[in-house]
């Protein structure tokens, strides 16, 4: 979507889109499938236009023809802490800037996911990929300390995935290249982690990069696939 694609629309469209977006906002705790969807309406709140109506309403229509759906916890035996990460190289038409989004499974059970636009452009697909290693891994390292805290501490790192062989190798690369030196504070955060034996990133091929759905939109079987690999099931 973008800013200018049609006429604003009235105040009682409005009205009835901001409170649809924030109920939106609720339901995503259940059903991370439509995280992405909710993150593009929310952006447009202020700057309402027809098209923006269209896809909530199409929203309304996918929620309505998956009712049952929902997200499943199952009991698991594994403690192991998994992050696929995933960034859309300036995918948005009005900043250019890009999309991160992470989802972090712990024993097979997704517990944590992603869906936000970055607040600087990137320059590069491997900067904004790495820029998303760096999210899912703070999430990571808040997670251990979590489970630390609550005396479930993991004797095991962590395994962040990304689909982007570049910003693999940059997590545990040690030397500062100067085309890499404006995240510089990402750089050395994700190597520090690596370094301690918290986290290591690991390469994923884009066919398995489930957090690919809090990205962009993607086509109905991807996205079908890929909420399956979410644990959002039903009837």
């Amino acid at each position: 979507m973008s800013e200018a694609e049609g006429p604003m629309l009235g105040l009682e469209d409005s009205t009835a889109y901001r409170s649809l977006a924030r109920t939106l906002q609720y339901l995503t705790f259940t059903r991370p499938d439509i995280t992405y969807a909710v993150q593009q309406l929310c952006l447009y709140m202020h700057a309402l236009q027809e098209p923006h109506l269209a896809a909530m309403k199409r929203l309304l229509r996918y929620l309505y023809g998956t009712l049952g759906y929902e997200l499943l916890l199952d009991r698991s035996s594994s403690t192991e802490l998994v992050v696929y990460t995933d960034a859309y190289w300036a995918g948005c038409p009005d900043t250019r800037r890009s999309t991160s989004g992470y989802a972090v499974f712990l024993g097979g059970n997704l517990i944590s996911w992603s869906s936000k636009r970055q607040p600087v452009v990137s320059c590069s697909s491997a900067e904004a990929k790495y820029r998303a290693v760096a999210n899912g891994v703070a999430e990571a390292a808040w997670l251990r300390q979590l489970l630390a805290e609550l005396h479930r501490p993991l004797a095991r790192s962590s395994l962040v995935y990304c689909d982007n062989v570049s910003a693999v190798y940059l997590s545990t690369n040690p030397v500062q290249h100067q085309r890499t030196k404006h995240v510089e504070i990402d750089l050395h955060f994700v190597r520090d982690h690596v370094a301690i034996g918290d986290v290591r990133v690991l390469h994923v091929p884009t066919t398995s990069q489930f957090a690919d759905i809090f990205t962009k939109g993607l086509p109905s079987s991807t996205s079908a696939e890929f909420r399956s690999s979410l644990n959002v099931t039903g009837g």
